[in-house]
């Protein structure tokens, strides 16, 4: 039996991470959230974990207030030690116990164009205007493609991932975007976009969704259970990008939701200019699978998660 610690076990990551594992008796399961630990502390956390000892820890605890970290000096202090301090603590700790450390990230580490190369003789930047014939950019991001954030947030994630490379070998280090599944157990917590998007459809005759901005949706259950099966596997360490499949903007999931839903709302698409935001947000940030099976359309998913809620 291998001992398990499961960090930000109220998250809604962290809720199905220990769903999953509890399930297998092959896994004894310690679950922690902020009362339990403070991972933002270096000694505190070298000492906790090495008083329980695990063989593998998961990280699943974060700062998300992507908005509030951009124009708030302090709330930039906590995301960079959350998002990017605390798993070096936690890498370091996995280290010294010669346990396995998994550690989520984001697609906001990436622009929200992938670096192509300019043919010889451009005078001008083809990521940006897309002039030369071929320019494809709506591919996606590969696991070893150079991160460049263009927002706070996305810079406090980047550093999160170096910090977890740099303090151990063993690591999984998983990319996820546009998280929806049960709400976390927290006051605090944010809602998902198709949460959100169910109440405004329910209290409003239409709604403007944002149509210039391109990604893909991981439902929580399903990235935990893609988690597990990697480690199961004993894959190679390293980078892995997890999304349920079929990219869509906002809007389009929007339309997905309301149909299955059956609401009759309107729903306008408008471009992103149209809710200024504090944080820069990347137009296109698909993440690229190219070392596990695809997950199920993020469209089944939303169907099965609508049907759990009672929706």
């Amino acid at each position: 039996m291998k001992k398990v610690l499961i960090i930000g076990k109220k998250g809604m990551l962290g809720q199905e991470l220990v769903k999953f594992f509890k399930a297998d008796k092959n896994y004894k399961v310690v679950a922690w959230d902020k009362e339990d630990i403070d991972i933002t502390r270096e000694k505190e956390v070298a000492k906790k974990i090495s008083i329980i000892h695990p063989e593998i820890i998961l990280n699943a605890a974060a700062y998300n207030a992507v908005d509030k970290c951009e124009v708030d000096k302090k709330e930039y202090a906590l995301a960079k030690k959350v998002n990017g301090e605390a798993p070096g603590y936690l890498a370091a700790a996995a280290k010294k116990n010669k346990a396995i450390f998994v550690h989520y990230s984001s697609d906001y580490v990436f622009s929200g164009l992938p670096e192509i190369p300019e043919p010889s003789g451009c005078t001008h930047s083809c990521a940006s205007c897309g002039l030369h014939a071929g320019f494809t950019p709506e591919i996606g991001f590969l696991e070893d493609d150079k991160p460049k954030p263009v927002n706070v947030y996305g810079k406090t994630k980047l550093l999160g991932e170096k910090e977890t490379t740099k303090n151990t070998k063993k690591y999984y280090l998983i990319r996820t975007s546009w998280l929806f599944g049960a709400p976390a157990i927290s006051k605090e917590a944010k809602k998902s976009f198709f949460d959100v998007m169910l109440t405004a459809g329910k209290k409003n005759k239409e709604v403007n969704v944002v149509d210039d901005e391109t990604g893909c949706f991981t439902y929580a259950p399903d990235l935990a259970k893609k988690t597990k099966e990697i480690i199961d596997a004993e894959k190679p360490f390293g980078i892995y990008h997890i999304t349920n499949t079929d990219q869509a903007t906002w809007y389009e999931a929007c339309v997905e939701l309301y149909k299955l839903a059956k609401l009759k709302t309107k729903i306008i698409p408008v471009t992103g200019a149209e809710f200024p935001r504090p944080a820069v947000r990347p137009y296109f940030s698909v993440l690229l699978n190219t070392k596990l099976n695809p997950l199920r359309s993020y469209k089944e998913a939303l169907k099965e998660y609508l049907k759990s809620q009672n929706h």
